[in-house]
C-alpha cells in the first residue's frame, strides 16, 4: 500500500513523501492517526501542487531575510546595564533586550532567533547570532556598558 506522508515519520520517510507500507500499519496506524493519506492520484496531484507553492513560499521567506541581513550589515549596539565596580553585570543580558534595541531601530527580529555565542556577564563586546533563516544567519556586535 503505497501512502503520502502528512509529517515526517522517523524511519519512514519526510512530509509529503510517498512511501510504501504494510496495509495494516497504514490503514489502523498512518491514516486514523492524521499521519498519512492513501496515494491515490488526486492526492498525489494535491500534494504536488502544494510543494510547489511551499517552494514558492519558501524561496520569499529566504529572500525576505537576506534583504534583513544586508539592511542590519555590520550593526554593533550600545546596551547600557547596570554593573558593579569590578565590571560584572547585576542580573543577565537578554535576547529580549537586544531584540528591543533592533526593533527601535527598525529591525524586526524575533527574541527566540537571537542567541549570543557567550552569555555577556560583564562589560565588554559580544557576538549575537540572528538565526534570520534556516540558511541565513547574521552576526551583530553588542556592547554591554555599564549606566
Amino acid at each position: 500500500m503505497e501512502v503520502i506522508l502528512k509529517q515526517d515519520i522517523q524511519g519512514l520517510g519526510y512530509k509529503n513523501d510517498i512511501v510504501k507500507v504494510k496495509a495494516g500499519y497504514g490503514r489502523n496506524f498512518l491514516i486514523p492517526n492524521g499521519l498519512a493519506l492513501i496515494a491515490n492520484d488526486s492526492n498525489k496531484r494535491l500534494i504536488t501542487e502544494n510543494i510547489r507553492q511551499m517552494a514558492h513560499k519558501a524561496a520569499k521567506l529566504k529572500q525576505d531575510a537576506e534583504s534583513l541581513a544586508s539592511k542590519i550589515g555590520d550593526l554593533t549596539i550600545d546596551l547600557k546595564t547596570k554593573a558593579g565596580e569590578s565590571g560584572k553585570i547585576f542580573g543577565a543580558v537578554t535576547a529580549v533586550q537586544v531584540s528591543d534595541i533592533l526593533k527601535s531601530r527598525g529591525f524586526e527580529v524575533d527574541r527566540k532567533k537571537i542567541h549570543f555565542k557567550e552569555q555577556p556577564k560583564q562589560i565588554g563586546t559580544f557576538t549575537a547570532l540572528l538565526d534570520l533563516h534556516k540558511e541565513i544567519k547574521h552576526e551583530i556586535k553588542v556592547n554591554v556598558v555599564a549606566e
